[in-house]
């Protein structure tokens, strides 16, 4: 493993080499004669100009606006950095979008908004939001991205109701959907039931906000929970709490993560490394599962998780098992929306999204894939991983982000639920032929 000098200086060649940063645009058609050039331009782009402003339906059928996304942020909660601003930011949002395309086929631009924050240097909610209507003519759908708390809710909630495209906070909604489908695996390995389950959620931001209200629209019980901030437990008599942490908030004697955890069957951790300790873990219930999510350093690392008693641990890292990445979530959940032109995201979608994630990681792995994931992960194959003919697992609760069958199988089961639920503008009948063919379209992308 490299060490951290090593890591930033190769980060930083990397995206310092020619050509610049991380992302390029390249056209879809050939324009290599004059004949190409009339059509592409003038004068022969005029005709579909007058065929679109006659019919807007056809902005789908005679633009990229159809596969395009829009990855917004404006700089105010970027990973584990902070308020580092919108340019600071650009590197992720273009990281961004170099895992929407490579994933999933998905055209996406990175824009970094200033001008919209306070003169406290936070999010301007009602700013943000008036400037991101503007670019609905353009996308299909919506990404956004590392937007600080507590004005993210206000600005996804709005953007949702007044935008006809799909609008999707990622880092609310992702960890949610994807931390879940391995808690319904976790539990599931060790014989509970998600109702019956004590949850503690250190980190009451976005993400844990977000975590805890998707796991109770998933059965788990509201009662079940006990929240903790950078002081202390979420009770009912601080008053220094936004409306977010208010919905948990509950008359309890605990005010420290160490005395809330006692008996806890569930740790979801998205706050700082090191916030959890052995000695925590140690006075969990039986068979207890431990999400530690902070990155770059877990709140405690599997290895010492498991030496605590845990049953099941899981990390936001990729040189640990059980990796909860959003891009297991994002890239499939854009495809199925976007190729039955849902209007919105739901609840349905979802939760769609996370089962299919869940029953992946339960099923045997052909034999073409297993030797891919051998070749991506050759630390999780030499321990043993991937073995047996179901390799479900304490150290396999979620798929890996470079199974092939991934993104198909998110995009089908979400493209499925926006037609049920009435979200759709485009229907499919043939979801396993969906399936397929975004799975072909997809291996030919990771070829290119």
């Amino acid at each position: 493993m490299a060490t951290k000098e090593e890591l930033a200086k190769k980060a930083l060649e990397y995206h310092s080499c020619a050509p610049k940063g991380k992302i390029n645009v390249i056209a879809s058609k050939p324009c290599v004669t004059q004949e190409d050039l009339s059509l592409a331009y003038t004068p022969g782009v005029a005709v579909p100009c007058m065929e679109i402003h006659n019919k807007p339906e056809t902005v789908w059928e005679y633009t990229g606006r159809a596969n395009s996304v829009a990855v917004v942020s404006d700089g105010t909660a970027v990973l584990g950095l902070g308020n580092i601003g919108p340019e600071a930011g650009l590197p992720v949002m273009e990281g961004k979008c170099v895992l929407f395309k490579k994933f999933a086929g998905i055209n996406a631009i990175p824009l970094c908004l200033g001008s919209c924050k306070g003169e406290d240097g936070k999010t301007d909610a009602k700013k943000l939001i008036e400037a991101v209507k503007t670019l609905e003519p353009t996308f299909g759908g919506i990404n956004l991205e590392d937007i600080g708390a507590p004005a993210c809710f206000e600005v996804e909630t709005t953007l949702k109701k007044q935008m006809g495209i799909p609008v999707f906070h990622d880092d609310q909604h992702g960890t949610a959907i994807i931390s879940l489908a391995g808690i319904i695996n976790a539990i599931a390995l060790v014989g509970k039931k998600i109702e019956e389950c004590k949850f503690v959620m250190n980190g009451a931001g976005a993400a844990g906000i977000a975590c805890a209200e998707y796991y109770i629209s998933a059965g788990a019980k509201r009662e079940n929970f006990t929240l903790c901030d950078s002081k202390g437990t979420i009770r009912a008599d601080r008053t220094d709490l936004n409306e977010q942490k208010r919905a948990f908030a509950r008359p309890m004697k605990e005010k420290t993560l160490a005395e809330a955890i006692v008996g806890a069957d569930v740790f979801m951790g998205v706050s700082v490394g090191g916030a959890l300790t052995q000695d925590m873990v140690r006075t969990m219930a039986k068979d207890a599962i431990v999400f530690a999510m902070a990155n770059p350093v877990p709140e405690i690392t599997p290895t010492e998780a498991i030496a605590a008693g845990a049953a099941v641990a899981g990390t936001g890292r990729s040189d640990f098992p059980n990796q909860v990445n959003n891009v297991l979530g994002f890239p499939g959940i854009f495809r199925g929306a976007l190729d039955v032109r849902a209007k919105d995201i739901n609840e349905a979608m979802k939760h769609a999204a996370s089962m299919a994630l869940a029953e992946i990681a339960r099923e045997p792995i052909p034999a073409d894939i297993l030797a891919d994931l051998k070749a991506a992960y050759p630390e999780d194959a030499a321990a043993g991983v991937f073995d047996g003919e179901n390799p479900f697992k304490s150290t396999y609760v979620i798929p890996k982000p470079f199974d092939i069958r991934v993104v198909p199988r998110v995009a089908a089961r979400v493209a499925e639920a926006a037609i049920k639920t009435g979200v759709a503008q485009v229907m499919i009948t043939d979801f396993d032929a969906y399936e397929k063919a975004v799975a072909a379209d997809i291996a030919a992308q990771r070829k290119a």
